[in-house]
């Protein structure tokens, strides 16, 4: 089996992400741990109150998230990976990313949850376009 083959869920879309499908997703009757992880929309960045956000992605997203995710299944202790972000206009609370991984024991699947989370936010080119409420607006991770 490849690491590919262990990659459940690796999406880039614009509707509501369910945290339960993805731990769904990396069940195994091996594991003895699922660990998922939800990045939802606050209210501030950087000491400013927002009031509205978009993600935009590029053409490439979805496979850069599918290679984030590759990585992650190679490692041994892992059985599998889900993973999703969304693009569009996203509100206050909604789920902007998910993730889950599925393992034998706990320390290994926090780790590579982390490790799946950190990867992607640092590779992904999603940007997040940010407006606050004294009017200003910035984009984030945006080259």
């Amino acid at each position: 089996m490849t690491s590919t083959d262990l990659i459940r869920i690796a999406e880039v879309g614009d509707v509501a992400l369910d945290l339960a499908a993805h731990e769904k997703a990396v069940a195994d009757p091996r594991a003895g741990a699922v660990v998922s992880f939800q990045g939802v929309v606050r209210d501030h960045d950087g000491g400013r109150s927002v009031t509205a956000l978009e993600y935009e992605g590029h053409p490439s997203a979805a496979a850069v998230l599918r290679e984030v995710a590759a990585e992650i299944a190679a490692d041994p202790d892992v059985y599998a990976v889900a993973i999703s972000h969304r693009v569009g206009a996203l509100r206050i609370g909604d789920v902007a990313l998910v993730a889950a991984v599925s393992t034998a024991h706990r320390a290994a699947a926090f780790a590579a949850c982390a490790r799946l989370v950190d990867e992607a936010k640092a590779r992904l080119p999603i940007w997040k376009h940010q407006v606050f409420t004294d009017g200003t607006d910035e984009w984030v991770n945006c080259p």
